[in-house]
Formats: C-alpha cells, sequence, structure tokens
C-alpha cells in the first residue's frame, strides 16, 4: 500500500474514532437535583385512550411530577415497579404528585399494559429515544431505558434523581416516598 493511501486510511479511523468518542461523551448525560427538566412532547396511553398530541413539559409547568423511567411494557421488574406506583396512587395524589411513566414501548403497547394492570396513569412512549438520551437514561447497547427516577417540582427543577432506581425490595419506592414528604 503506497504511504498516501495509509495517511488516508489512519486519518479516516482517527476521524472515526473521535466521532465515536463524541458519541459515547454525548450518551454519558448525568442530570443533577436542581438542573431544569429538559424539554419534551411525548404521547401517551391510559386504559381509556391513546393521545398522539401527547403531553409535553410546557403542559406540566407549575405542576409537581415523577418521570419513572423504565425498560418495557410486560416485563416482571417494569410490573413490580408499576404496581408499586398503582397502589400507592392515593398517598402519591395526596403528594401532590402526577407519576408519569416512560419507556421505549409504542403507546399501543402501554394501552393495552394499562388495561391488563389497571394502572391509572398516563403512560409515555418514547419510542426515538430522543428524551430518553436528554434524561441520560437511554441504554443504545438495547435500546431501552434504564430504571431510573426523577421528581420535578414546579418550577421545572430536579428535586429528586435516582438513576439506579430498583424494585427488588422496596427501599427505593419508600425513599422516593420520603423524598417526595420532604419536598412537599
Amino acid at each position: 500500500m503506497s504511504e498516501k493511501k495509509v495517511c488516508s486510511v489512519v486519518s479516516k479511523a482517527v476521524l472515526v474514532f473521535f466521532m465515536l468518542i463524541n458519541i459515547s461523551i454525548a450518551e454519558e448525560i448525568v442530570l443533577k437535583v436542581g438542573d431544569t427538566v429538559p424539554v419534551f412532547k411525548l404521547p401517551y396511553a391510559t386504559q381509556e385512550k391513546v393521545d398522539f398530541d401527547g403531553i409535553s413539559s410546557e403542559d406540566l409547568k407549575g405542576s409537581r411530577y415523577v418521570l419513572a423511567f423504565y425498560p418495557a411494557d410486560w416485563s416482571g421488574g417494569c410490573t413490580t415497579e408499576m404496581c408499586n406506583f398503582r397502589d400507592s396512587i392515593d398517598a402519591l395524589t395526596k403528594l401532590d404528585v402526577e407519576v408519569l411513566p416512560v419507556s421505549g414501548d409504542y403507546i399501543f403497547s402501554h394501552q393495552a399494559w394499562a388495561k391488563h394492570h389497571n394502572l391509572p396513569f398516563k403512560l409515555l412512549g418514547d419510542h426515538t429515544r430522543e428524551f430518553g438520551k436528554k434524561m441520560g437514561v437511554y441504554m443504545p447497547e438495547n435500546g431501552m431505558m434504564s430504571r431510573s427516577v426523577f421528581v420535578v417540582g414546579k418550577d421545572g427543577k430536579f428535586e429528586y434523581i435516582n438513576y439506579e432506581y430498583s424494585v427488588k425490595d422496596g427501599k427505593d419506592f419508600e425513599e422516593l416516598k420520603k423524598a417526595l414528604e420532604k419536598s412537599e
């Protein structure tokens, strides 16, 4: 191979390497308490309907809400998580907070899942994964969202963040409820 071709190949390899580094860095977003929620507008489903117009961060201004990211409808851990929220909905409503679960599943799956488990909240669909990327929860290796929970205050700023939310023993759910009560 000529010296010119070797230089061209090396230049292209270096360019690809730096492009990959930039992609990895972009996906390693870590939001902090006090940061403003990224702008979003997502379609959603409830037991009763599918809403393609969706709900947006603008619609929620002045409201307090939980964004509960989860990997997939119909999976065991996600069902446990959503049923915990369902079973605590009265207590959460008394704390003046709306629960808004988010996954990459399509809203038609959300609606069937909501009906099957009697889920009383809007299930937001981020099938493009753009909002998940902005929140730092998108896992490109499997195309799903990591289980993470964010409390957004009436001012649009994060009051609580748990990037490693677990449903294994209920501790994280109790921690979330304490955080909601504390910042009420």
